[in-house]
């Protein structure tokens, strides 16, 4: 049909994949409107298109009170005690669950002094329990729901306390990556999307670097500051 309305040199090529490509989205829509609209059918959220223009989307359930749902592609990520992030990953069509040991296994292949580590309780599920304590001394993996009176009965390490305590801060990464531009992506597709948000990794960890540095220099200047008053001078005796 295209090429009888003269879309056939190929200067007009990729307009024409373009355009058929819309054209391949408008037929896809015709099913599920007509099945919403018409006959009242509830459309399962696996058929749902929620962007023609970046087919990935995804519909995120954020349970807050404002913003219960947003659209976009969830990122795992995983930090470190001194606030660089180690390990990032797009959950494109996975759940929570499925990237928990994929991440950590990951990981250790570049920094296999890792040994403990606290993770959202989103990731539980029983295999991960297992399957994690063959990668870590110490896996802060909360249940998810009330915990039953046996494990209620079972105080917990010292180091799961401890790294629980400390797993809020992970929240704080999240923001300053909204920050460093993954509030909105600006690049198309789904592999667009995987750079940006690699290069948000990167900006967020060379920032963290000059913070850490502008740190050290604060400290030496007001070391020199001290110590600049006294007029007493000191000399090794002999």
């Amino acid at each position: 049909m295209l090429e009888q309305m003269g879309f056939i040199n190929e200067m007009n090529a990729l307009g024409r994949i373009e355009i058929e490509g819309y054209l391949h989205h408008a037929v896809r829509q015709i099913g599920p409107t007509r099945r919403r609209g018409m006959l009242g059918e509830t459309i399962p959220h696996a058929e749902t298109v929620f962007s023609i223009f970046e087919p990935h989307t995804a519909s995120i359930s954020q349970g807050k009170a404002r913003v219960p749902v947003e659209l976009g592609v969830k990122v795992c990520i995983l930090e470190d005690q001194h606030q660089f992030i180690l390990q990032h990953q797009l959950m494109q069509k996975n759940t929570d669950d499925q990237v928990a040991v994929s991440m950590m296994a990951e990981v250790q292949k570049r920094f296999p002094e890792l040994h403990a580590c606290s993770l959202d309780q989103g990731l539980h599920a029983p295999a991960n329990q297992l399957e994690l304590q063959g990668h870590l001394d110490q896996v802060g993996l909360p249940s998810k729901g009330k915990l039953s009176q046996p494990a209620q009965a079972v105080a917990p390490a010292d180091g799961f306390v401890n790294a629980r305590r400390q797993h809020s801060a992970v929240a704080s990464a999240l923001n300053v990556l909204e920050v460093h531009g993954l509030e909105r992506c600006p690049d198309h597709g789904i592999n667009g999307c995987r750079r940006y948000v690699a290069l948000a990794v990167v900006a967020r960890n060379s920032h963290r670097i000059g913070a850490i540095l502008w740190q050290r220099e604060q400290g030496r200047e007001q070391r020199k500051r001290k110590y600049s008053d006294r007029a007493a001078t000191y000399k090794l005796a002999a």
